[in-house]
């Protein structure tokens, strides 16, 4: 079992890619082989509105037609048997490079018909994991949660089962005393980091170490694998 996971911060050693990280050590501890891709380490752009992957019997029926760094990226998304996209939140939303391969992963499979329904071949689990600034307490007060809540039903409509972990009130900085960042107190970042991080940490790790037991199940149960 393969199992792909996505980057979409800017940094590869600090909150994203750390859960990122651990979601994949969980799955490789059930024998899981794993893959993770930095985004910002690619060139592409986001759906350009070509419709080629709506064209009644064009070669690209279902398939993004843009040929850039993502290509690649999209093709490994087709043959993994799981998926697991990180990215902070940046003004109440993903990243754009996260956003970009949404609009392009999500919008090829999606079938322009009366259920909206999708042209995924290989069902997969999908995890989404957000790491954010903000308390857990104003995930719903800033309007993050309607933002989560269309990202986890766009995935469950074309791929299945989605699972969304977030990671609330994060430390931003090795050092704070570096930066403007009054409305902050690092003392308690720097304690949540300890206590609470860990725990994140955790839950990243059984949603990787999940999805490959589930898969295993569903395929002794007699479900085809990816299904």
């Amino acid at each position: 079992m393969n199992v792909l996971g996505i980057n979409g911060s800017p940094r590869k050693n600090w909150n994203t890619a750390t859960l990122l990280n651990k979601a994949l050590e969980g799955a490789a501890s059930q024998g899981a082989t794993t893959e993770l891709i930095h985004l910002y380490d690619l060139n592409f752009k986001g759906c350009i509105s070509c419709f080629a992957c709506k064209l009644k019997g064009g070669a690209s029926y279902g398939k993004c037609a843009y040929q850039d760094d993502l290509t690649p990226v999209l093709e490994k998304i087709e043959k993994a048997d799981a998926i697991i996209l990180g990215s902070p939140i940046y003004f109440g939303n993903v990243t754009g490079e996260m956003r970009s391969l949404i609009e392009r992963l999500a919008f090829q499979y999606l079938v322009y018909d009366k259920n909206y329904s999708s042209l995924v071949e290989k069902k997969k689990p999908v995890g989404l994991i957000y790491t954010m600034n903000i308390r857990e307490d104003m995930v719903k007060e800033w309007g993050y949660d309607r933002v989560f809540s269309a990202n986890q039903m766009c995935f469950e409509r074309l791929f299945g089962t989605t699972e969304t972990l977030l990671a609330t009130d994060t430390y931003q900085f090795s050092d704070y005393s570096k930066y403007v960042v009054t409305a902050f107190n690092e003392a308690d970042k720097a304690k949540r980091r300890q206590e609470i991080f860990p725990t994140d940490c955790e839950k990243a790790f059984d949603m990787g170490a999940r999805f490959v037991t589930k898969n295993l199940s569903d395929i002794g149960a007699g479900e085809p694998a990816g299904q």
